[in-house]
């Protein structure tokens, strides 16, 4: 999942199109995973809170908030996605696997 994050926050200039196109990917990927039996319904679950915290700064970004707002949101989903990783090892790759 901080692989997602790290993509990111690499970017130039992030948007809620780049959010979306992410938010789609870790949704197609998720799903297939999930009914591969590459990761356990926990792992789902948990990937998932991260996927929905990047919907929600989307929907903030196309309000308007600020570009250090937008940063700490995405230092905290970081945070997430690290607690994410550490609970469920081999999910990232797992993930990162599937992105073309």
């Amino acid at each position: 999942m901080r692989s997602s994050i790290d993509r990111l926050t690499g970017l130039a200039h992030l948007d809620s199109n780049s959010l979306t196109e992410e938010i789609s990917f870790l949704e197609n990927v998720l799903d297939r995973l999930l009914h591969t039996s590459r990761i356990s319904n926990d792992a789902y679950l948990a990937a998932g809170a991260v996927q929905g915290g990047l919907s929600m700064l989307g929907d903030m970004i196309d309000i308007g908030i600020s570009r250090s707002e937008v940063q700490e949101q995405l230092r905290q989903l970081l945070e997430r996605a690290g607690r994410v990783d550490e609970s469920h090892p081999g999910l990232d790759e797992a993930i990162e696997e599937r992105r073309v």
